[in-house]
């Protein structure tokens, strides 16, 4: 390692070590809204109740890092590993202790917060598990993560990783400590051959091209049911039916803005408005209504399960559905003729397209979609996804009827399935050279 690299790391972990009070006020006040942000809080500094040595560990900072590690953990489990999934957000500890519930039970696999970025609180994480070796998912680069997994002796890799272009340009910029990071892990099983090149022009070694483990995510057919029931129960067979999923700060202004376009038609389609984090609900729904917008909300409108209930639909019907639950995301999808991604109106760039395909439902989002330039990319060359600049363009995309056939999704869908197959026979010969 160099001495430039070794001060770093020094000065980051005193930044970390220093910071502590301030971290630990901002975790208080989001606890505020979601109490789960201080629950566990003794292994967020490295103390773990149970140890599980010999784990595979998994890190998946939040939902959607979570949610891309489904099937690859269920892989992972099937073969017999134990596995310790490590997360940051309440939303993914959330999610991993309900998809995982049986295993956890089991005594299979343990949910647990990533330890602070300190070597000490790292050197706990590493006693108490002491991972056979660690996936972390996406681009979720943190250095004390990655030289602790170094010193620890456990090959620490990569997983369904992408460099998107804007990051690159910024990482190549000054001392370049973010790409000499990089170099730190075992290796990286990557999404795309263009994702390998630019990984291995920085110097990354023992790269696998595995593809988008996301096209194996599995479909929870209760939820596709109950969005089924649900359409009908609202007597929407007949209309088009528009989801805003997964939306961000940042972006409101944007949709609203062509919600109200919509209006105007003669036939307004019904809107599904499904924000991404829980604290943003209550906001979200007071947004609408003083937009002047009639909604009705999922926690208030289906009391129990996601599905219809007993009795009549509302009267007047809402114009609006507020998506404010967690673990639905399919249900809301179900229910819709068309799919707006949210995050691709704000430079943090666009979420997860493979869900609404995986449904056959076309996409729009915005024009930021670095975080998902694969699969958008072949997404949008094969017609069955496409980007708007500003307002007026999506509303006039959404205004039309004219959407791709399913028979075009369902072949793009299957011609980029396949990521966890590739993954498991890519994985001895990257765990040899990793030791080598």
């Amino acid at each position: 390692m160099r001495l430039r690299m070794r001060l770093f790391l020094g000065l980051w972990s005193a930044l970390w070590t220093l910071g502590l009070p301030l971290i630990l006020y901002y975790l208080h006040r989001r606890a505020r809204r979601d109490p789960l942000y201080t629950a566990h809080l003794a292994e967020r500094f490295g103390r773990y109740g149970a140890p599980m040595p010999g784990a595979v560990w998994v890190h998946a900072v939040s939902l959607g890092e979570l949610r891309s590690a489904v099937p690859l953990i269920e892989a992972l489990l099937d073969k017999g590993e134990h596995v310790v999934v490590t997360l940051f957000t309440p939303a993914g500890r959330r999610e991993a202790e309900r998809v995982f519930a049986g295993q956890i039970a089991a005594g299979q696999l343990r949910a647990a917060w990533i330890p602070f970025e300190t070597r000490w609180a790292f050197r706990g994480f590493f006693r108490a598990f002491r991972p056979a070796y660690g996936l972390v998912m996406e681009i979720e680069i943190w250095p004390r993560m990655v030289f602790a997994a170094r010193r620890a002796g456990v090959p620490l890799f990569m997983c369904n990783a992408q460099y998107p272009g804007k990051s690159i340009a910024r990482d190549s910029r000054g001392l370049r400590l973010r790409q000499e990071v990089m170099r730190g892990f075992a290796g990286a099983f990557v999404k795309s051959r263009l994702q390998a090149d630019r990984f291995a022009a920085i110097g990354v070694e023992n790269i696998a091209v595995t593809g988008e483990l996301r096209f194996e995510q599995p479909v929870p057919g209760a939820l596709l049911q109950g969005g089924k029931e649900l359409r009908d129960w609202l007597g929407l067979a007949e209309r088009r039916v528009v989801a805003f999923a997964s939306t961000v700060e940042g972006e409101d202004d944007t949709y609203l803005a062509a919600l109200h376009a919509l209006r105007k038609q003669p036939e307004p389609p019904f809107i599904l408005y499904i924000p991404r984090r829980p604290e943003r609900f209550a906001e979200v729904g007071d947004r609408l209504e003083a937009e002047g917008l009639r909604i009705a909300r999922r926690s208030q409108l289906l009391p129990e399960r996601f599905g219809a209930p007993e009795g009549p639909a509302p009267t007047p019907l809402p114009e609006v559905l507020l998506g404010d639950s967690l673990g639905e995301m399919y249900g809301y999808l179900e229910m819709a003729d068309i799919v707006v991604v949210g995050g691709g109106f704000t430079p943090h760039g666009a979420h997860n397209i493979i869900e609404p395909l995986a449904l056959c439902k076309p996409v729009i989002t915005g024009p930021e979609i670095g975080t998902i330039e694969y699969p958008f990319v072949e997404a949008e060359a094969a017609g069955v996804a496409r980007r708007v600049a500003d307002a007026e363009e999506l509303a006039a995309a959404l205004g039309t009827a004219e959407a791709p056939d399913r028979a075009g999704i369902e072949a793009f869908f299957k011609a980029h399935s396949g990521g966890v197959a590739r993954f498991l026979a890519a994985l001895p010969g990257a765990l040899a050279a990793a030791r080598r």
